[in-house]
């Protein structure tokens, strides 16, 4: 049986998903806005939600604000009681309106997620069983027919890569679980890198075994997991989905947890420190039975050269590589899927 779960800040699809679920528990009527096509420039990939409720209540975006207003209005006004299709920047007036970039369309499909107690309750069983799958680590497909107003979900290939397929007719929505990080070491650095991860949709945990690190962490809303580095890696951040960064400037620790990360799938394993400091640490990990193909996975010194110097430079640079770094996962997982079934 694995121990707790560690304490996550939640990010993207996830946070939705939550408050989805929260509002139907509560008997609210939920609409569900997805991106499924976009031209030209766009704010928002394809793919992404905006949750309304019947209580004017909000979560997720699918621009950068100037569609929103009009999405809520459209829900508290006539929300519908089958999936629609609503076009966004198709005339000079559409763009004039919801100040599209030049040249951008967006194309959204809205979901009800209930609207009688048989399809609330079946609408909620959707919704918990979606977030238990990708809570498990589970990449999953959610397929809306439009016709009979209706979404089921399928397990997805284990490569496959998120995206959006629409047709008119039906959405194919693949989810992957969120990237989860766990961060090394509390300090000034792993308060920026968590708090900036988590606004670019990363899953984020803080470990931090030491007790006067952990006694004095004056940042409640960023939660510490006290267990070891390596045991948490075995048990939660074993994945392709999973990024390690060791923050502690502390080999005791750091290096517990560069050992078992380096061992693993994750598609991100750094640390911090100087060129010096980088080079010392991949000898003590080589003497400790890591080989060279594992070393070279750490990236070390860890974020882009810009160069940064106080605590949130730093964070900004770490976190501008973990984007960098998401995206090559998702590119290579778009090269290695297969066509998803019908």
């Amino acid at each position: 049986m694995r121990d707790a779960a560690p304490a996550l800040m939640a990010g993207g699809h996830a946070t939705v998903i939550k408050d989805v679920l929260s509002w139907l528990d509560q008997g609210k009527r939920v609409w569900l806005c997805t991106i499924v096509e976009t031209w030209g420039s766009s704010p928002r990939p394809a793919g992404s939600w905006l949750a309304v409720s019947n209580s004017g209540q909000w979560s997720g975006s699918v621009s950068g604000g100037c569609l929103e207003e009009d999405l809520l209005r459209r829900t508290a006004e006539d929300g519908a009681d089958y999936p629609v299709v609503i076009d966004y920047g198709i005339t000079d007036s559409d763009r004039d309106d919801f100040q599209l970039p030049c040249g951008g369309r967006i194309r959204l499909l809205v979901e009800p997620l209930g609207d009688t107690s048989s399809k609330s309750s079946t609408a909620t069983e959707h919704v918990r069983q979606l977030a238990e799958a990708l809570n498990d680590r589970e990449p999953v497909v959610r397929r809306v027919s439009l016709h009979a107003g209706a979404a089921v979900l399928e397990r997805a290939v284990p490569a496959a890569s998120p995206g959006v397929v629409f047709n008119g007719e039906e959405l194919l929505h693949t989810l992957q679980p969120e990237c989860r990080l766990l961060l090394i070491g509390a300090g000034e650095v792993a308060r920026y890198v968590a708090e900036f991860a988590t606004a670019a949709d990363f899953t984020v945990s803080l470990c931090e075994p030491r007790e006067a690190f952990a006694s004095g962490w004056g940042h409640p809303h960023l939660p510490l997991d006290r267990r070891l580095p390596d045991d948490l890696i075995t048990e939660s951040f074993d994945d392709p989905w999973c990024g390690v960064l060791a923050l502690a400037h502390d080999p005791r620790i750091d290096d517990m947890g560069l050992l078992a990360a380096l061992q693993s799938p994750a598609f991100y394993v750094g640390a911090m420190g100087s060129k010096r400091t980088s080079e010392a640490r991949r000898e003590r990990l080589a003497s400790l039975g890591l080989d060279d193909a594992a070393l070279r996975r750490l990236r070390a010194p860890i974020g882009i050269n810009i160069p940064s110097k106080t605590p949130a430079e730093i964070a900004i640079s770490v976190v501008a590589e973990l984007i960098k770094a998401r995206h090559h996962l998702r590119t290579t997982l778009e090269r290695c899927s297969s066509p998803l079934g019908r």
